[in-house]
């Protein structure tokens, strides 16, 4: 039998996309009852950024990060979490002079990017192997950091997704695995149709699977219209998949997507035509080696109790 697919669901990102669809959860209460309705429709794993509540900008604050992991545990929810450490990374150089950042620039010390992987102990985290640009900012994450929040993220027990959006990301990763710094088997999320990395296309995802390490588990997935012909090509390949509102916001050409579950709900019929099964949270722990849920939800309830 082939091995059952890992859907992961993208409920909400860094980009102003409230605005554009209302679907998009922007409160701790609204991302937390998002996954929780991810997990119904199908979802193994929910990947999570947080907003400000009252702006819906992107935020890096513990305090949300913490409400929306106890809201989802709190339902009794056994769906993955997995939390991003991406924000923190944006450079814009400032017009007078490009040494000083302009103040739209987010770059944070590596640490403060971690700090709620350190202090939640997720079940999963995002780890962005490698600079490039980013639409019309730089998007930073130098080997060094890369190191020093790889040893961190492995000390608190969480399992890094490597995402990659480019070739020589893969490389870089690889390095990173064969460092020691990363626990078999690696995960990696291959990110395409990104401006300006590679673009989502069969034939880009093959070469990038292909250079992944031996034993690895690999996802992939597109933004905009790309997203679900990426699901079905990923499955083909022999991948898992991501849908969900922080990669494309429209269920179909000129329906916006109702919700996270709609997506995952088209993306479980898909995976499922193609004669696959969607992996169960518990079946992904044992694909992934990751702790086992009877363990994560004590510590869970520990850390709640302690405040």
């Amino acid at each position: 039998m082939s091995k059952p697919v890992i859907l992961t669901c993208a409920l909400t990102g860094g980009a102003a996309y409230s605005g554009k669809n209302t679907a998009v959860p922007v409160t701790p209460v609204e991302i937390a009852q998002s996954a929780v309705d991810a997990a119904k429709a199908g979802a193994t794993i929910a990947h999570i950024h947080v907003r400000e509540p009252g702006s819906g900008a992107p935020s890096m604050r513990l305090e949300l990060y913490k409400e929306v992991v106890d809201r989802i545990q709190q339902q009794n929810c056994d769906i993955l979490i997995n939390l991003t450490t991406g924000p923190g990374a944006r450079f814009v150089p400032g017009r007078e002079n490009p040494r000083i950042a302009d103040p739209v620039s987010t770059l944070a010390p590596w640490q403060a990017r971690v700090e709620h992987i350190v202090a939640l102990k997720p079940d999963i985290c995002s780890l962005d192997v490698g600079s490039m640009n980013f639409g019309e900012h730089v998007f930073v994450n130098t080997p060094s950091d890369l190191r020093e929040m790889a040893a961190r993220i492995r000390e608190s027990g969480a399992k890094p997704e490597m995402e990659a959006f480019e070739l020589g990301h893969i490389r870089l990763a690889r390095h990173l695995v064969e460092q020691g710094l990363i626990d078999a088997p690696p995960l990696f999320q291959i990110c395409l149709g990104i401006p300006w990395g590679a673009p989502a296309t069969s034939e880009v995802m093959m070469a990038m699977r292909d250079q992944l390490p031996s034993g690895a588990e690999w996802a992939a997935f597109g933004i905009g219209a790309t997203q679900f012909p990426m699901v079905a090509q990923a499955v083909l390949l022999g991948g898992h998949a991501r849908v969900g509102l922080e990669d494309n916001l429209y269920l179909r050409r000129g329906v916006p997507a109702p919700s996270n579950a709609a997506l995952v709900e088209r993306a479980v019929t898909i995976i499922e035509q193609l004669d696959r099964s969607v992996a169960t949270p518990n079946q992904a722990r044992a694909l992934l080696g990751l702790r086992q849920a009877a363990a994560t939800h004590a510590e869970q309830k520990a850390r709640s109790d302690n405040g």
